[in-house]
């Protein structure tokens, strides 16, 4: 064998020996003879080590960028406001219903609910989350291919079954405080029913409010479409938060979203309010994400939370681990960051 063919062989065993491959181990010992037990115990060492490394980095996972959550303040060099823990909350009151919505589809509307709400729950907060998307993304990045549950087991028998059994849908999560509605894609069938119900637009309202006692916050995650089930989710909330990417065109888009949340507010809930634009997937070292952002903050300086979600590998990580990451990488920059919207959301009151 030659220096390069012996080269690519020995990647090839390594990789072999991490994955539990019997078929390297084999073609080593017919090729290698006595050198087998020496080289393969030191290679499955390596393997040991590089999975141990690998669960150090999970558990003490970092922002991609620094240490630091990113901030509007800081941004405009300004000085950080401090959102210290909040109190517990009153017993006896009602849960603050937030559908979280844009009409742009992969902007962290799913990303926000589940961590967001994870956060909240680490505050003693009681939280429902509601996959209202018939993706069924929120479920599945909460560990549950809701595909694969009968009807009865979803969101959309709560939604159209005022009678339904609400303790049979409602799952737990692996966060304490935190449960969910599943959803899959049945869901998407009531997007023409409800159309052609009167008082269609209602029915998420009404299946809600069976849990309004049971839950200090409800989080909504609306599919990015202007249809019947995210009219629904508006009707039902009484907050609205926008999850905004640090672009040209999320922002161009932000103008007709608003209007459509102005006009579910005139016409049907006139007590819903957009309670702030998140930024999210922001770059900071990007020159475009920061020119976008200081546009957002100029033209909606009231509505835009201080608190920037940055741009990490670890949310995608999250989704395939079925947990949030305040549990996933609980010392990252991402569930700081998360963490901190949760307290600046309940500053704000759009939260108790």
């Amino acid at each position: 064998m030659n220096a390069k063919a012996g080269s690519d062989f020995n990647l090839f065993f390594s990789q072999s020996v991490a994955q539990g491959s019997a078929f390297g181990w084999s073609i080593y010992f017919s090729i290698h003879g006595g050198n087998l037990t020496c080289l393969l115990a030191q290679n499955c060492a390596r393997s040991v080590e590089s999975r141990q490394q690998k669960e150090v980095s999970r558990l003490n996972a970092k922002s991609t960028f620094d240490d630091d959550v990113a901030t509007t303040a800081t941004l405009l060099g300004r000085e950080p406001k401090n959102f210290r823990l909040p109190p517990a909350p009153k017993e006896g009151l009602d849960a603050k219903v937030i559908s979280i919505f844009n009409q742009k589809g992969g902007v962290g509307k799913t990303t926000t609910t589940i961590n967001l709400g994870a956060a909240i729950a680490e505050l003693g907060r009681r939280v429902l989350l509601v996959d209202f998307d018939p993706q069924g993304g929120l479920s599945l990045g909460l560990g549950v291919n809701a595909h694969s549950l009968p009807l009865e087991n979803t969101v959309y028998y709560a939604l159209m079954t005022p009678d339904a059994n609400i303790d049979e849908i409602v799952l737990k999560s692996s966060v304490a405080n935190l449960d969910f509605l599943p959803a899959n894609r049945d869901l998407g069938t009531a997007e023409t029913t409800l159309g052609a119900e009167i008082g269609g637009q209602q029915y998420l309202k009404r299946a809600l409010a069976r849990f309004k006692d049971r839950y200090d916050v409800i989080l909504i995650d609306c599919q990015p479409t202007m249809g019947q089930l995210t009219i629904n989710a508006l009707v039902a909330s009484d907050e609205v938060i926008v999850p905004l990417q640090c672009e040209y065109f999320a922002l161009h888009g932000f103008i007709e979203l608003k209007g459509n949340i102005e006009k579910v507010k005139s016409f049907l809930n006139p007590d819903l309010n957009l309670i702030g634009i998140l930024a999210t997937m922001y770059e900071k070292k990007t020159v475009h994400n920061r020119e976008v952002l200081t546009a957002i903050l100029e033209k909606y300086p009231e509505d835009v939370f201080e608190t920037i979600i940055a741009k990490t590998i670890r949310f995608s990580e999250t989704t395939v681990a079925g947990e949030p990451i305040t549990s996933y990488a609980s010392s990252s920059g991402g569930a700081a960051s998360y963490r901190r919207l949760a307290r600046e959301l309940i500053a704000r009151g759009g939260a108790r």
